[in-house]
């Protein structure tokens, strides 16, 4: 994706932004096709430099890592459309040559992808992923559904590089940031609070 340098995330930033994100699409060109396969999912970022997810044994992007174990882990969120008008300070520009946009956050990780096929390889990365996601722990352990774990494999990523574009006017003045900022507080449609709150970061506050 295109960064600029305004709207660079530096790694640590790019991966507290994944980490409270952990759903993206999994992305595997595999050797010689025509199109990628790509699967929306769930994931757990381990650590900072290992992914974990599960997926259906029929899935169709096994061939594609076993042709290919390079692939992409894409995340985009805290999104908001900015009218043109809103790019335009009151009384002093013609709020009709404003340039619309939309802020966003968005995180690549590029990874070397390992199947996991055993069964307790597969049970561990399940463990890990409950842990993070079932807060009340009381589910049994996943090994005891033994007759089931032959229907999934598991995968390990290793990153390799992470790419975070945090694209919140980066490149504006304070005064045309904070304007936009309050028209996002005045409309509070889905997602203006999130960018309202990345906008005001990078002006400190």
């Amino acid at each position: 994706m295109l960064i600029h340098p305004w709207d660079s995330a530096a790694e640590d930033e790019a991966l507290d932004f994944v980490r409270a994100n952990e759903f993206g699409h999994l992305i595997a060109a595999g050797r010689d096709r025509e199109i990628p396969v790509v699967v929306p999912t769930q994931f757990l970022l381990a650590d900072d430099r290992t992914i974990l997810l599960h997926l259906a044994r029929p899935n169709p992007i096994w061939a594609a890592i076993a042709e290919n174990p390079a692939v992409v882990l894409s995340l985009a969120g805290d999104w908001a459309y900015v009218p043109g008008a809103w790019k335009a300070l009151p009384g002093l520009e013609d709020p009709r040559t404003g340039v619309p946009t939309t802020y966003y956050a968005a995180v690549q990780l590029v990874c070397h992808a390992e199947v996991v096929g055993d069964a307790e390889g597969k049970a561990e990365i399940l463990r890990a992923q409950l842990a993070r996601l079932e807060v009340d722990g009381d589910l049994v352990d996943p090994a005891e559904h033994r007759r089931l774990l032959p229907g999934i494999l598991g995968l390990r990523l290793t990153i390799q590089k992470v790419s975070g574009k945090f694209k919140y006017g980066g490149n504006a003045d304070e005064p045309h940031r904070r304007h936009v900022a309050d028209r996002l507080a005045e409309r509070g449609g889905p997602g203006d609070a999130a960018a309202r709150r990345r906008l005001l970061r990078g002006l400190g506050g």
